[in-house]
């Protein structure tokens, strides 16, 4: 299981990277690994507001469907539109794959999410 030192994660295992004030948000390996082959992704709409916490899509695989949840707070700047027709690029490299941009309301949220460390405990409890 890769778990990228660098990089925030959730207890929900979705990651999260920083840019210049961008969260660019995805699911982790182990969620990856959990769903199996990935057959459809549900992006929300661009412009959008995201709550940390709450709810922005859905992941299909052949095993089940998942909901995904922003770990941070803001509103979507892009979406992934490969992953519409591609969600198994998710499979492929989940770190390489985001799935939202966010433009960051309030950087101080990243404080609550975990470190590389952390989640590697958290996927081991």
């Amino acid at each position: 299981m890769k778990i990228p030192k660098g990089l925030y994660y959730s207890e929900s295992h979705e990651w999260v990277k920083v840019e210049d004030g961008t969260a660019y948000i995805g699911i982790t390996d182990y969620a990856q690994d959990s769903l199996g082959e990935i057959v459809f992704v549900e992006l929300p709409e661009e412009d959008e507001p995201v709550s940390a916490g709450a709810e922005f899509g859905a992941i299909e695989s052949v095993k089940a469907a998942s909901d995904i949840n922003s770990p941070v707070s803001g509103t979507i700047v892009a979406v992934n539109e490969e992953l519409e027709d591609n969600p198994e690029l998710i499979n492929e490299d989940p770190y390489e794959n985001w799935i939202i941009k966010v433009e960051l309301d309030d950087t101080s949220e990243l404080n609550k999410l975990m470190d590389a460390d952390a989640y590697a405990e958290h996927c081991e409890e």
